[in-house]
């Protein structure tokens, strides 16, 4: 069985490429993928080579880890059946071409524990695709991880991307009043039940929990400096650099600082849920869609293209 599948050959060099998958076992089950996303946060430094040294990190391989699509093939041992639409969160299916996160093909082949079942509004109408703002259920988890890692809930938000969004409406899902920073006025529109503010325009230094999903470790002294006593500061981002700050403004406060990881299988079935019973919105947050045909150009555009918060790719050509 083979797949077109999105081929991060180095850095910069993306190609669609036919690949041969592993051949299913009897538990595993043969995903036909509608939509995949494209992660401006690690993608883009498995992208630019400046990824740093993790288990299975490597080129070539096949990137993504948010997927959508229907069963195609179904073990006996599956949990899944034929014509089920299912959430995957990545696949290693590819013989010797690595998997890091293996979810941006046409097929996958993946364990049918692994595949996260879809229903109600998510699976769409039978035998068509699912609903493409499935893809957006491994951020909408990671988001879920962010809040509940805190000892509050987050009431500023840094970065208005989708990342920051999800967070936001997860926080006023849960009866919050975050205040969400966003210096880029293409990004600061789309507010859902939150004020979305320029930080030079926000005089607040007494913030209970500061989320940060911006990724820049430069901003740690000032977000710091914006905490109440005994604040907490929670990174959500990725940072591939060194993380440094001022010890004294972080000391007076008595500031704590958690890392937010990657999220857990109980926060993809909290917020699939959520979504399925309408909770919480994924609407409106994917704002460009490609034929996985134009991986290459998808893949830099959503990269470089500051107006571009949600690229995703369509398979419906390679069924």
């Amino acid at each position: 069985m083979q797949a077109d599948a999105v081929l991060l050959e180095k850095p910069e060099r993306i190609a669609l490429s036919r690949l041969t998958l592993d051949m299913p076992t009897s538990d595993d089950i043969v995903v036909q993928v509608d939509w995949s996303g494209i992660s401006t946060g690690t993608e883009r430094l498995l992208w630019s080579g400046r990824m740093p040294p993790f288990p299975g990190m490597g080129y070539p391989l096949v990137p993504g880890y948010e997927a959508v699509g229907r069963v195609l093939q179904a073990g006996p041992g599956s949990e899944h059946a034929i014509g089920d639409a299912v959430f995957v969160p990545g696949a290693s299916c590819f013989g010797g071409i690595r998997g890091l996160f293996g979810a941006s093909a046409s097929r996958l082949v993946i364990p049918s524990g692994r595949a996260i079942a879809l229903d109600g509004p998510l699976a769409g109408t039978d035998g068509a695709a699912p609903n493409r703002d499935g893809i957006l259920l491994a951020l909408a988890a990671t988001a879920q991880h962010a809040v509940v890692s805190g000892s509050c809930l987050p009431d500023l938000i840094v970065g208005h991307g989708v990342l920051g969004r999800l967070l936001a409406r997860l926080a006023v899902a849960a009866g919050g009043q975050p205040t969400v920073w966003e210096r880029n006025p293409l990004r600061a529109e789309g507010a859902m039940g939150y004020a979305v503010v320029d930080p030079d325009a926000d005089p607040r230094k007494d913030y209970r929990c500061i989320v940060d999903c911006s990724g820049d470790p430069a901003l740690l002294d000032a977000l710091i400096g914006r905490l109440a006593r005994n604040g907490e500061l929670v990174l959500a981002g990725f940072y591939a650099d060194r993380l440094s700050f001022s010890f004294p403004p972080a000391f007076m406060r008595e500031v704590t600082l958690r890392i937010a990881a990657q999220w857990q299988p109980a926060d993809l079935l909290t917020v699939r849920d959520m979504a399925q019973s309408g909770a919480l919105s994924l609407a409106g947050l994917i704002s460009d869609v490609r034929p996985a045909a134009e991986a290459p150009d998808a893949y830099r555009t959503a990269f470089e293209n500051v107006s571009c918060t949600k690229m995703i790719l369509d398979w419906s050509a390679h069924a």
